[in-house]
């Protein structure tokens, strides 16, 4: 009779650990809350129109095609993806705009020109965030942080030795000053603090590396949108036999002299062998752990940013616009303030704005486009999110019109909004954050709850709430770690 897993959670991370401990020999259930699979990545159709609700960016995609290689399947019998050639399109309210294609040397040439930069100076900042990324992947990505073995290896000592040089006494934002002098070239590269939730003013110099995601790993888009990849970890887990049961709230975990044991549920109670929580830490502890010590200090933690995000039908299409698009504020340490130290929004904001009709046709009728329009948000506080909204709206109306020389509302035909609440509510993540504690601090990285619980046996956390952190490919690689924790079955 095989070990039994329980999976608390469908989202990425939970449809990832179940499918690697179903390779390991576990026999996996999961129980999710919701009546669908896939937490943040979801879609929903209105008017002809198919939005992806939750995340937009899809980077290193072999996290992905691996899982179906685990179980000796074809990835692309299931799952079928294409590398973009354009990254992203940037704009800014003086009409500066600039296109950064996935060639590096591309970027470079036409920087150079664009920003007035020293073209080997931009060459030596992209290299130098490899060089990070590649030196420390290894022990902050891959590897559990809380683990002693993890700091055993030459190259995880090498790491540390160097890990002085790499900004972590910096901010993301002085760090891009030190190479650069064009306000605009340091606010395109201050924009990838928020891939971790996080202030380009307050995360450490080292999150400089995150670029290199981008432009020398890729971005790809997954034919037929981002909730292929849930619909596709789905199928695939129930063409190799696990088990789901849907609308199934787990009240609590249950312990034994120190050992997970089961779930209860309202009509039953599930024993297994180990529980893994997919499930935000911070809920998981308050709600499914009541009795057992709470790690403080993790859970008060600030959390990341959240977002509001229109999804807008839009009766025509726009050339200037790609996959990828980016509308910047014009004072971008104001907008962080308002959003980490006034937890609110402010007045100006940085407009994001995702159409993956661009790619996937089938997506908004002919001769329109559907639009995902996100600005980042503070974490749910209790703040007025419909006052909020209504104000956002005006202004990214207004930026829109600016920018693309056009009156937008004339062409909003489909319209509904998700904030801070909804995120809260639909997914479970405290405050509706994004990627559970911001990354504002050089210690976050080790602030962050581990992937085991050093208190109790046979419990296990994976997903962006936990190491090493929100987005799909951190989620992805905590399934990674987990199932290195967990023995055979």
């Amino acid at each position: 009779m095989p070990k039994t897993a329980l999976v608390i959670g469908s989202g990425i991370a939970g449809l990832a650990t179940a499918l690697r401990l179903k390779a390991k020999g576990y026999h996996v259930l999961v129980f999710e809350k919701n009546s669908y699979p896939g937490g943040k990545l979801n879609s929903k159709k209105v008017n002809g129109y198919r939005f992806d609700l939750g995340p937009s960016l899809f980077t290193m995609p072999w996290l992905v095609t691996e899982l179906f290689e685990l179980h000796g399947k074809r990835p692309d019998t299931y799952f079928e993806y294409i590398k973009k050639e354009t990254i992203c399109n940037y704009f800014w309210e003086d009409h500066t705009r600039f296109t950064v294609k996935s060639d590096k040397e591309d970027f470079i040439e036409k920087a150079a020109i664009l920003f007035g930069e020293d073209a080997k100076q931009i060459k030596r900042y992209l290299d130098d965030n490899k060089k990070k990324y590649e030196l420390t992947s290894s022990i902050f990505l891959e590897k559990s942080l809380h683990k002693v073995q993890t700091y055993l290896s030459k190259k995880t000592v090498k790491a540390l030795l160097r890990i002085g040089g790499m900004g972590i006494q910096n901010t993301m934002n002085n760090t891009n000053m030190q190479y650069f002098q064009n306000p605009k070239l340091i606010q395109l590269f201050n924009r990838y603090a928020t891939y971790n939730g996080s202030s380009p003013y307050r995360t450490p110099g080292i999150m400089s590396m995150i670029p290199h995601l981008e432009m020398d790993l890729g971005t790809y888009f997954p034919k037929g949108g981002m909730h292929n990849i849930t619909k596709s970890l789905y199928q695939l887990a129930l063409d190799v036999g696990i088990v789901f049961h849907f609308n199934s709230n787990v009240d609590e975990i249950l312990i034994e002299n120190k050992k997970a044991i089961g779930l209860r549920l309202r009509t039953e109670t599930v024993f297994g062998d180990m529980v893994i929580s997919n499930m935000d830490v911070y809920p998981t502890y308050k709600k499914l752990l009541p009795e057992i010590k709470h790690p403080r200090k993790i859970l008060n933690q600030e959390r990341s940013s959240s977002a509001l995000i229109f999804y807008w039908g839009i009766a025509k299409t726009f050339p200037e616009l790609d996959l990828h698009n980016i509308m910047f504020s014009e004072d971008y340490k104001k907008e962080f303030d308002h959003i980490f130290n006034k937890k609110s929004l402010f007045e100006d904001t940085t407009v994001y704005i995702n159409v993956t009709s661009k790619e996937n046709r089938e997506d908004a009728p002919e001769g329109c486009e559907n639009w995902f329009v996100m600005i980042n948000a503070p974490a749910n506080h209790g703040q007025d999110w419909g006052k909020l909204a209504a104000m956002a709206r005006k202004s990214v109306i207004r930026k829109i019109n600016t920018i693309l020389n056009t009156d937008i509302e004339e062409y909003i035909e489909t319209e509904f909004v998700l904030d801070p609440i909804e995120i809260e509510q639909n997914t479970s993540s405290y405050r509706g954050a994004l990627y559970g504690a911001a990354s504002n601090s050089k210690f976050a990285a080790f602030l962050r709850h581990p992937n085991f619980s050093s208190k109790t046996k046979n419990l296990y956390f994976c997903g962006g709430s936990v190491h090493p952190g929100g987005g799909i490919p951190l989620c992805l690689l905590s399934s990674k770690i987990v199932n290195d924790l967990v023995p055979n079955a």
